[in-house]
């Protein structure tokens, strides 16, 4: 008897404007853009680079905000491509099977609408023992801005209102380059606390990094300028320092892996140790 099919993958949820990101990046780009994150990434990632001791002939930058990784990291990597966002928002990579070294990517992927099919892509697009490196943001980011934010609205609102984007944790970013079917995956968080006159100036620099709220549920009216002046003052209450300045939390979500290769090392097979747990201990005691 014929098996039925399997039933097919349900799609992504859609949160994020996808083509609104676009614009916002570009009026970004108009205005005195804000670079420090990303700055800060650049470099760490010429370090994370420089750690690896192979040369990187055919290598991608996806989804880079601005101009991407490419003057940063020149000298290591000449001949990096950069990949910008297609305007209709869509998330196809232009890249064939087995094609890149390395695919680098830098505060983009904390607004894919389906980032396991977009790991999945990059998967293909790895030659063999290819390498992934890249950073997004997730974990507690503008933890104090989402908490202000909700009080002033349950306030003078009465309600709350999606503003700010939910991030993935380190768990669940390791777990995507697994069920991608890259190998070896490596995850790991940096902190980075900035302080601020005031919270209207945190929001100025977001507008200036093309990080405003896009998502697809957000509120279409504009905010009302009494719940912005209580977001600023609970925030000030809650989030500052003896100087009187805020305080501002960005997770930068470290994640690398590498396309899978037999020459990568591999775990053991159950049952394949040649000592078992307990006589390893047993002949630690008698040492």
């Amino acid at each position: 008897m014929a098996k039925n099919p399997p039933p097919a993958p349900s799609p992504a949820p859609l949160l994020f404007d996808r083509a609104l990101l676009v614009q916002r990046q570009r009026r970004a780009a108009a205005l005195r853009p804000e670079t420090f994150l990303l700055d800060r990434v650049t470099e760490d990632m010429n370090d994370r680079l420089a750690a690896v001791m192979r040369n990187f002939a055919a290598a991608a930058d996806i989804w880079t905000p601005g101009a991407g990784l490419g003057a940063g990291l020149h000298e290591r990597l000449p001949s990096l491509a950069h990949i910008a966002p297609p305007d209709s928002g869509a998330e196809v990579l232009p890249l064939a099977n087995a094609s890149l070294d390395l695919a680098l990517s830098a505060l983009a992927f904390q607004v894919v609408n389906d980032l396991p099919g977009v790991l999945a892509q990059i998967r293909r697009a790895l030659k063999p023992d290819g390498l992934l490196l890249a950073a997004m943001i997730g974990g507690d980011t503008l933890t104090e801005l989402r908490q202000s934010f909700a009080a002033a609205e349950a306030e003078c609102e009465g309600g709350v209102s999606p503003r700010v984007a939910p991030f993935a944790d380190l768990r669940d970013v390791g777990a995507l380059l697994q069920r991608a079917g890259l190998a070896l995956p490596v995850t790991d968080v940096d902190r980075v606390v900035v302080r601020y006159d005031n919270a209207f100036a945190l929001m100025q620099d977001l507008r200036r990094m093309g990080a405003t709220n896009i998502l697809l549920e957000r509120r279409r009216t504009p905010t009302r300028r009494a719940t912005l002046l209580k977001t600023a003052q609970i925030y000030a209450e809650r989030f500052s320092d003896p100087d009187g300045r805020i305080r501002a939390t960005f997770d930068i979500i470290w994640l690398s892996a590498w396309a899978p290769h037999d020459s990568q090392q591999k775990p053991l097979k159950p049952g394949s140790a040649k000592v078992s747990l307990e006589e390893a201990v047993k002949r630690g005691r008698e040492a």
